[in-house]
């Protein structure tokens, strides 16, 4: 192995070593697309559950990696925010982004690990100008875990927000669905339509007719698979890792409770 080889190699251990747990780059992530954020947003924002304890190791160490830095340190509660050097990274998490969604399968075991990370997804394939005056909320439970339920909650005009618990609305305004993980999450992903899984029975709806019958109509159509992949090589730089632009923060297309 020659000098310049070895050199690289060393660099990308260096990084993974110093950034590769679960965390790190997620706050970057988060950081990066909506700007700074107080310590309680990040714990209310970051996808998955985080521990408060593990919130705060992971921000001392990108602040000691000069990743991340307090807006006001001398504030009580201040906000964390990207440095030039954290803002560098932003380029290689929208190309890390793009490479996961051509080539890295789904997790089968996302709902039971992260279910309001699903639910999110979900959410945020919702059409809000499609979505029935009157709030509708989709009970959802996978065929092998009919024990569990989550709810999705639609209105028009608004941000639809996934549940871990009832939201206890109007019961006359609920869609009771059944469907398979993979087609879950599927439909998440935005891998295929409502329609199309209502159609082979991968999803059963029950309720209000007239509801049921508009449910594939709620959400946006189905993604034209990327048979090009290559593209994740292209310059990132003008987008932040969610595919927002990099000249300012993004906005929130969805909330969890």
């Amino acid at each position: 192995m020659s000098s310049s080889e070895f050199n690289g190699y060393c660099s990308y251990t260096k990084a993974i070593e110093h950034l590769g747990d679960r965390w790190s780059l997620l706050i970057v992530r988060e950081l990066g697309t909506f700007g700074p954020q107080g310590f309680n947003d990040l714990v209310a924002g970051l996808p998955g559950r985080i521990s408060r304890s593990v919130l705060a190791d992971r921000l001392r160490r990108l602040e000691t990696l000069g990743v991340v830095s307090r807006a006001d340190p001398a504030d009580r509660h201040p906000a964390y925010r990207l440095t030039g050097v954290g803002h560098g990274l932003m380029g290689p998490l929208g190309a890390l982004r793009t490479w996961a969604e051509a080539w890295l399968p789904e997790d089968p075991d996302m709902w039971e690990r992260d279910p309001d990370v699903v639910l999110g997804w979900l959410a945020q394939r919702v059409d809000p100008d499609r979505v029935p005056s009157r709030p509708v909320v989709l009970e959802l439970r996978l065929r092998h875990r009919l024990d569990r339920r989550y709810w999705l909650v639609l209105e028009r005009g608004g941000n639809a927000y996934g549940c871990l618990r009832d939201p206890l609305l109007d019961e006359g305004r609920y869609v009771y669905v059944e469907a398979s993980m993979p087609a879950l999450l599927a439909l998440a992903r935005g891998r295929c339509d409502w329609s199309e899984t209502l159609r082979d029975g991968s999803v059963t709806a029950a309720g209000d007719p007239d509801l049921v019958s508009q449910l594939g109509e709620w959400f946006q159509s189905a993604a034209v698979p990327d048979t090009h992949p290559q593209a994740a090589h292209a310059d990132p730089s003008p987008q932040s890792a969610d595919g927002g632009t990099a000249t300012g923060p993004a906005t929130r297309s969805f909330t969890l409770t």
